[in-house]
């Protein structure tokens, strides 16, 4: 596949505009552009390097269109990226190992234990969050996890720094998108370098869907901005059942 199939790129960076729209404002993505890239003939591994480049450079869109809405906080988020860094560097250097069937089943009980973390109520878990005494010394070793994650799996990684943000940290999920995207910016940087030395990238795809992805992510923020709380977690809810059921159907 080379950069003569025009049908190819233009259907990677349509599916990579909804998939970067639906990881700014929840997550979940890569559910979408893996098996896409994968019906399209690519390797697995290849397809997930492929999607780490584009997920990198949505990272960087959606960073800056933060701050460009006046939305950031990086000494925070320079903080809480650092924390997951030592478990994406781990976990990169497993990814190019993953076993697909375990990855799905295991991504599929992560988003549906998240789904019922989304039932508390708001005050609930910011009351937690504020009084948990061990919160501090659960932030390292959550974030950690976090980290690790993001870097073996990367798939539903959204999902589950939206939750831990929310219970470890009592945010607003505005707040919470806005930290989350900084936070796999960075983290996804070994995952990206262990791809590309790996040669388990195809360059095709990944500039198709970067290009959907930044699309994608420029809408998404407007959109986060200017909805709401509300908008967020009812599209986060839905996404985490839809690729759930999805996942387990698999």
């Amino acid at each position: 596949m080379t950069f003569s199939d025009p049908v190819s790129f233009i259907i990677l960076a349509v599916v990579g505009a909804v998939a970067g729209f639906l990881n700014v404002l929840a997550g979940g993505g890569s559910a979408l552009t893996i098996p896409l890239m994968i019906f399209l003939g690519y390797d697995a591994t290849v397809a997930n390097g492929s999607n780490r480049i584009a997920i990198q450079v949505e990272a960087l869109t959606a960073v800056a269109a933060y701050k460009k809405n006046k939305h950031s906080d990086f000494p925070l988020s320079l903080k809480l990226a650092l924390m997951t860094l030592p478990g994406g560097i781990l976990g990169a250097f497993y990814a190019v190992k993953i076993d697909d069937a375990l990855f799905t089943k295991v991504l599929g009980v992560v988003m549906v234990l998240i789904i019922f973390t989304l039932m508390f109520p708001k005050s609930e878990v910011i009351a937690h969050a504020k009084n948990h005494k061990w919160k501090k010394w659960l932030a390292w070793p959550v974030m950690f996890a976090v980290g690790f994650y993001g870097g073996f799996i990367q798939a539903g990684v959204g999902f589950i720094i939206m939750s831990a943000l929310l219970h470890l940290y009592g945010m607003d999920l505005i707040k919470v998108n806005m930290h989350k995207v900084f936070i796999v910016m960075v983290f996804t940087v070994p995952a990206v370098i262990v791809f590309i030395v790996t040669g388990n990238v195809d360059w095709f795809a990944a500039v198709a869907l970067s290009v959907g992805m930044v699309l994608g992510t420029f809408v998404a923020v407007k959109v986060s901005l200017k909805k709401g709380e509300k908008f967020v977690r009812l599209i986060l809810g839905v996404s985490l059942l839809i690729i759930a059921t999805k996942l387990f159907l698999i």
